[in-house]
């Protein structure tokens, strides 16, 4: 790809992506980008120069961001700080660091901040939520809500969201390709989590006694609930076979006995990408600023969109593609004024970088 197409945004034609779309029942082909990005119609490049940025969230006139190196970045009135609001030690390996960042449902009155992040103990790789407690950009207190989570060079999973049920999700990886720890209900690998804020087991979870939401999960890159309550998570796979899949609580989901469909044993993918797709981050779009209220809007890293689906319960209606030329998207999210906000990943290693790389972007249609 040309690198000064991506660096001024993406003006100009967008990247023509055809990427094929599979599901357990029939093939659909993904329609290509359906608008231009122009930097003065379209979009707004907050920051620059990110370093392997991983996930995003918000309070107010703040955007938190982490890099894998282990900081944790802010972006204040569309300002870049400076100066990091922590630096964790973090393992430096290709698909792990630190990784997901979610804002408690009361910040505002208490001002934590949870992450998850890969680290060594003992030439073992592990990682672990933290809870960080800020005070004006800064870090007052940490305190670690969970750890010993089985980690790899690969497959660390680490996206970390409360649900609307003020609960703590955790969306865990599944280790070594060779592991079948995903299937053991007594490991934390290839898992979503659910959890108190303080770490604690809540009393509704399926299993008695566990954290364990569901199982059997690849690596998952993505987690959102639609307006109905409906969990959906996204998961990459190890050559192919990406999923998107609703989460059930108590269920199920085959890795690594199964990618996608086929054994009734298993819950199947309500999606599946062959080739792959490298999905990312996903939300529920729920503003009034763009006319997509309700559809899941999907970073995507391999084809380099942003895509806008239409799901109803199991069923996919559409996907397009709503944003080329910026490279790969490892992230989405909306912010207090309805926008939508993404990062860039073009210096995970698997891209050609501009001198800009890597990027947040506000979208503004």
């Amino acid at each position: 790809m040309d690198k000064k197409f991506r660096i001024a945004g993406i003006i100009g034609a967008l990247i023509f992506s055809f990427v094929i779309l599979t599901s357990p029942s029939e093939p659909l082909p993904i329609p290509p980008p359906n608008f231009q990005a122009t930097e003065n119609k379209t979009i707004q490049i907050l920051a620059t120069n990110l370093e392997k940025p991983w996930a995003l969230d918000f309070f107010d006139d703040r955007i938190f961001v982490t890099e894998k190196k282990g900081k944790i970045r802010v972006i204040e009135s569309d300002v870049l700080l400076e100066e990091p609001l922590a630096t964790l030690r973090t393992a430096d390996i290709f698909d792990g660091g630190l990784l997901g960042i979610t804002i408690h449902p009361d910040f505002a009155n208490n001002h934590f901040l949870f992450v998850y992040f890969t680290y060594v103990e003992n030439d073992q790789l592990w990682n672990k939520v933290l809870r960080i407690t800020e005070s004006e950009n800064k870090l007052k207190d940490a305190i670690i809500i969970l750890e010993k989570i089985p980690g790899s060079k690969f497959s660390n999973g680490g996206v970390i969201k409360f649900g609307p049920d003020n609960k703590l999700y955790v969306a865990t990886g599944a280790g070594l390709d060779s592991s079948h720890d995903a299937q053991d209900l007594n490991s934390l690998a290839g898992k979503i989590l659910r959890l108190n804020d303080d770490g604690s087991i809540p009393n509704d979870n399926p299993f008695s006694n566990s954290l364990v939401f569901s199982y059997g999960h690849s690596n998952p890159r993505g987690m959102a609930w639609d307006n109905s309550g409906n969990l959906y998570v996204t998961e990459t796979g190890p050559t192919k076979n990406d999923e998107i899949n609703l989460v059930i609580a108590g269920k199920n989901y085959g890795w690594p006995e199964q990618q996608c469909s086929g054994d009734e044993k298993f819950v199947d993918a309500i999606i599946c990408y062959d080739p792959a797709i490298e999905p990312g981050g996903i939300i529920f779009y729920s503003g009034n600023k763009l006319e997509i209220q309700g559809d899941m809007i999907m970073a995507s890293m391999k084809p380099e969109n942003l895509d806008r689906l239409k799901i109803n319960g199991k069923e996919l209606e559409y996907q397009k593609s709503m944003l080329s030329g910026l490279g790969r998207i490892r992230d989405v999210g909306q912010g207090p004024d309805g926008y939508l906000y993404i990062i860039t990943s073009n210096t995970d290693g698997k891209a050609f970088p501009d001198s800009t790389d890597d990027k947040l972007v506000r979208i503004f249609r």
